[in-house]
């Protein structure tokens, strides 16, 4: 435990045998219960998993291959299920020995000291850098951090880090049916965490590389996760403009993106659109400023979503 909070950790795992045992057994002392969850492996993974079954704290599930999303989802709604109604924080941590069992400490504890309710590990602000990050992880993760960013409406360095911590209240609010299974879960919870008003912290954590390879294609990837964060960006907004968590920020925001789009989309104008093209600024060029005018006012409604947040939790509270 810390604090007055059970600590889980749900480890997804698809043929990690080389790694698993070692991610395991380094796990923290203050670790209440561990969710390994081999999610369809074909190596030595679940004969691994069976050395462990006379543990009290390390619990483990098996899945087809669903996706690393539906196995981290199976692991916090079985610490749902093992800890009822406690206080607990659930941190992710990948079976494939690339987090460091010493930085988790240092990640649950804004939540312990009640600053948010979910933590987003960071490698590019870690002391040690990410120089053993390969050229094209690095590179990939700035483009993400750029989208993550402006669909979240927050500054987001690192979103591809799995290593989170997540508050409970969070996971019993949480909607398990539309959760995104696959890769660019980190991406899908930063946005819809936002849309909720959760506030969300940022720790360092250590970059670790060695033999692990990584089953992403990188087109299919960047296609599929790119979709989905423009959409999900949107329906945050739309979401907050037709709930009472409108504001004077999310009003802005939205008429700025609509200037955006009219620019973009063949066949519709406006009069400041037609003004500007007049004067030999170019429909792209507008797009892009009324966009930018657009995320500052979109990061103001996401401050206030998470004081609308706070302020009505106070509310049940007196």
């Amino acid at each position: 435990m810390k604090g007055n909070y059970r600590i889980g950790v749900v480890i997804p795992a698809r043929n990690e045998e080389k790694h698993l045992r070692q991610v395991i057994e380094t796990l923290p002392d203050f670790v209440d219960a561990a969710i390994v969850v081999n999610d369809g492996s074909s190596d030595g993974t679940k004969d691994l998993l069976s050395d462990f079954l006379e543990s009290e704290r390390i619990h483990t599930l098996d899945l087809p291959g669903n996706g690393v999303g539906a196995a981290i989802d199976a692991g916090h709604q079985y610490l749902l299920e093992l800890w009822d109604e406690h206080e607990f924080i659930s941190v992710v941590m990948a079976g494939d020995g690339q987090m460091n069992p010493d930085d988790m400490e240092h990640l649950i504890h804004p939540i312990v000291e009640g600053r948010c309710e979910y933590v987003k590990g960071d490698r590019f602000v870690h002391a040690k850098g990410v120089q053993a990050m390969p050229k094209y992880r690095k590179r990939a993760s700035r483009i993400l951090s750029l989208f993550t960013t402006l669909a979240s409406g927050q500054d987001v360095s690192d979103p591809q880090c799995g290593y989170t911590a997540t508050k409970c209240e969070i996971l019993r609010q949480w909607n398990w049916k539309k959760s995104w299974k696959g890769y660019g879960y980190p991406n899908y919870w930063i946005i819809q965490l936002s849309r909720l008003g959760f506030r969300i912290a940022h720790a360092p954590v250590e970059s670790i590389y060695g033999s692990q390879t990584s089953g992403i294609r990188r087109m299919p990837f960047f296609f599929k996760v790119g979709t989905m964060m423009a959409v999900e960006h949107h329906k945050r907004n739309i979401s907050w403009i037709l709930s009472n968590r409108i504001t004077p920020h999310t009003i802005f925001a939205a008429i700025a993106y609509g200037i955006g789009w009219a620019a973009l989309l063949p066949g519709i104008s406006t009069d400041i659109e037609r003004e500007l093209v007049g004067r030999g600024i170019a429909p792209v060029f507008i797009t892009f400023a009324a966009w930018a005018v657009a995320h500052v006012f979109d990061k103001g409604a996401t401050r206030t979503v998470q004081e609308l947040r706070l302020n009505a939790k106070a509310r049940q509270k007196a």
